[in-house]
């Protein structure tokens, strides 16, 4: 087995918790969580959500962290091992990494384009009517019109950050902008708290209103926990093989939680008031799109200050995103260097081509392959959507069930629960992290799964 300081690993606990962070916050919290929230009721989402955070959270980021350290290897060859003949758990989680990374890739580049706009004064421009979907269906041909340049610039900041590695790319990208995000996100709510009217959208957002709870805000919050913690990617397994023996597991799963949480809940506060106080419940109902749309509409609405929100707004997003897809590509890279014995720089390399080629194709998904695909979970989808769903609402509660089964049946709770103790750190919800692992976890994803799949809507019908 290679060791850690091998295969490069974090310098210590504030470079772990940093990456960690930067990895769970991302696009999940700054672009999905929102329009979730306001698609599922506001405040009841967010109850449900936090309550989820605290229990089904927990549980999975100690697990994947403690199996990362534990082994001392990537995502694969870590589930390879603790499968023994049973590995198939290894090869499905190598598909998530494979399938988020290009389209990270173009929604990195979408955010690129509109904080370029903002930078140079253009930012009215994109609260027009159909500039969006205009956008994203471009020919790929035009230079700075097309969502084309603006991918290639956000991946290739992506592949020089992993090249690096992980001190000196990933733990220094992550010093740097995780603080930053934190100090322009708290700018931006505290901005957006001073709006006339801005009380009704924060009641929204915030007190729950439970004639608006259902199954589906309780699939719509677990599938968001997925995003939020970087759970079922393949993610924390690998950054936990990066940790120093050293670094207590419980207290830093502790501490990033509580971080990606806390930047979860403003980026709601910053977003679902605004447009519910300027847009109204129209705004409100944008779905996906609703960073890209609304938002620009927000900041036309504001006059001179808009643009100036914009521009820090998007800047925010784009660290966000950054960090999460490095930490998504690093991950396939690990897989990569661990399967083909290939050099760090070689199989950034060969998944840098793959994803530019596969990005190419997601961003035709939207003119010369557009298609309309209805999904098992009542929507209809174009190809990024197809993807999103396979990954989100397939392979992660897949891959969750699979790991609580053997987790909690086959290798035995102990076997993290002793890693977790390794260094003599109390592990303060040991019991309950059995019952959890056992039989709560299991059923819970067992259902999500039949319910992304479509078999829910006829066993839970009625």
């Amino acid at each position: 087995m290679e060791t850690v300081e091998k295969r490069g690993g974090f310098s210590g606990r504030l470079g772990f918790i940093l990456a960690t962070a930067g990895a769970a916050v991302g696009l999940g919290n700054l672009w999905r969580f929102p329009y979730l929230a306001e698609q599922y009721g506001g405040g009841i989402f967010l109850l449900v959500y936090l309550i989820l955070v605290v229990t089904f959270g927990v549980v999975m980021v100690i697990t994947e962290l403690a199996i990362g350290r534990r082994t001392g290897k990537s995502c694969f060859d870590a589930l390879m091992d603790l499968c023994g003949k049973y590995p198939i758990i290894g090869w499905i989680a190598m598909l998530v990494p494979m399938i988020i990374v290009p389209y990270y890739c173009v929604i990195g580049g979408w955010v690129t384009k509109y904080f370029a706009d903002y930078a140079v004064g253009a930012g009215s421009d994109l609260a027009g009517a159909g500039f969006f979907d205009q956008f994203i269906s471009m020919d790929l041909g035009g230079v700075f019109d097309s969502p084309l340049p603006w991918f290639l610039i956000y991946a290739f900041l992506t592949i020089v950050v992993v090249v690096f590695g992980v001190e000196k790319g990933i733990e220094r990208m992550s010093k740097i902008l995780m603080p930053a995000l934190f100090v322009l996100l708290i700018a931006i709510c505290v901005y957006m708290l001073t709006i006339d009217g801005i009380s009704e959208g924060l009641k929204y957002y915030l007190v729950p209103d439970f004639d608006k709870l259902s199954f589906s805000t309780l699939a719509g919050a677990v599938s968001q926990l997925f995003y939020s913690l970087s759970i079922a990617m393949g993610i924390l397994i690998t950054f936990g093989s990066y940790m120093k023996k050293d670094v207590p597991i419980e207290s830093s799963t502790r501490n990033v939680e509580v971080f990606d949480t806390a930047i979860a809940i403003m980026a709601g506060l910053m977003i679902i008031p605004a447009v519910y106080v300027f847009l109204g419940t129209e705004g409100m109902a944008s779905g996906p799109s609703l960073t890209f749309i609304s938002l620009p509409k927000v900041f036309a609405a504001m006059g001179g200050v808009g643009r100036v929100i914009g521009a820090v707004f998007f800047l925010a997003l784009g660290f966000a995103a950054l960090t999460s897809c490095v930490s998504v590509m690093e991950t396939l890279v690990a897989n990569c260097m661990e399967i083909f014995h290939k050099s760090r720089k070689e199989m950034c390399a060969v998944v840098g081509v793959y994803s530019l080629v596969t990005a190419v194709l997601i961003c035709l998904g939207y003119n010369a392959l557009y298609f309309e695909l209805p999904l098992p979970n009542g929507s209809t989808a174009q190809l990024l959507d197809v993807m999103d769903y396979i990954s989100n609402s397939f392979l992660m509660p897949f891959i969750s069930l699979l790991t609580s089964i053997l987790v909690g049946w086959v290798v035995g709770p102990k076997w993290i629960i002793a890693e977790v103790e390794k260094n003599g750190e109390h592990f303060r919800r040991a019991k309950l992290y059995s019952v959890m692992m056992r039989y709560v976890v299991p059923v819970v994803m067992l259902i999500l799964f039949l319910t992304s799949t479509g078999l829910g809507s006829l066993i839970f019908a009625g």
